[in-house]
């Protein structure tokens, strides 16, 4: 039986793609367990220092996996949108708030809670066939996946109510000019790579800090001056007294370069 969810480890950056080609990698409940169980664990893997999501075959994902939820709805057996506390909110969850860097390679289309997951991401790659498309109106739905809460903070409440509503893709050129994509490369082949070579030198970086400065901008989107001059307090007592912090703090004053370890 195929993998729903490939797991390549290289180095200390760890890369997760979603298995499903043939369906456009498509989210049904194994690729969504598999996803949000993987996820879990590398929140502690410390020899995990950055992951890399990336879709198989010619897209990232084309969301919900329509078939299998048909099947659900026609079942009459319990909410058919269950899965939604039980996969999209912990696997929403897991990916904005893990302790490192995560890097999304959007190839191809990324629909629905597929374009949701990348957003979740810190970094966002596209290539010229990147397209996203917020499909939930197009079935009656509206966002979820942290959809409501990411892509405002990306393009605007205006923006985001707009592609919401109307449901329109988002080419390539466009998705970078809105921040949707963080860059852009020429060639669709080069989408992963890309990804991974940026993921590789983030893992090579301060990580604890990348993870505080991650929380520090959570708290101060949804928080007030306040909270936020607290969260970096806060912060800086944690990662002042990392082993990376006094180390590149030493390397800097000798003329040296640092040398991070993650800890």
């Amino acid at each position: 039986m195929t993998e729903p969810l490939l797991v390549d480890r290289t180095d200390a950056v760890v890369t997760l793609t979603l298995n499903r080609p043939t369906a456009m990698n498509a989210l049904d409940v194994a690729l969504k367990e598999a996803l949000r169980d993987t996820l879990a664990e590398l929140e502690t893997d410390r020899s995990c220092r950055a992951v890399v999501l990336a879709g198989a075959g010619g897209s990232f994902s084309a969301g919900q996996d329509l078939r299998e939820h048909v099947q659900t709805l026609e079942s009459a057996t319990g909410n058919p949108l269950d899965t939604v506390r039980a996969h999209y909110n912990p696997i929403a969850a897991r990916l904005a708030n893990l302790p490192k860097p995560v890097v999304a390679a959007v190839r191809g289309m990324a629909a629905g809670a597929g374009a949701s997951l990348a957003f979740l991401a810190d970094i966002r790659i596209g290539g010229p066939s990147t397209s996203f498309l917020m499909a939930f109106a197009k079935v009656g739905l509206a966002a979820d996946t942290g959809a409501s809460w990411t892509l405002p903070r990306l393009v605007g409440h205006a923006k985001a109510i707009e592609l919401l509503m109307l449901a329109e893709p988002v080419r390539a050129e466009e998705a970078c000019h809105l921040g949707l994509l963080n860059r852009l490369v020429a060639d669709d082949e080069e989408v992963l790579p890309t990804a991974q070579e940026l993921a590789a030198r983030l893992a090579a970086g301060p990580t604890v800090a990348y993870g505080a400065i991650k929380r520090q901008l959570s708290i101060a989107d949804a928080g007030t001056l306040a909270d936020a001059l607290a969260a970096e307090a806060q912060a800086q007592s944690i990662c002042g007294g990392t082993a990376d912090h006094r180390s590149a703090t030493m390397a800097f004053v000798n003329k040296q370069r640092p040398v991070f370890e993650g800890r």
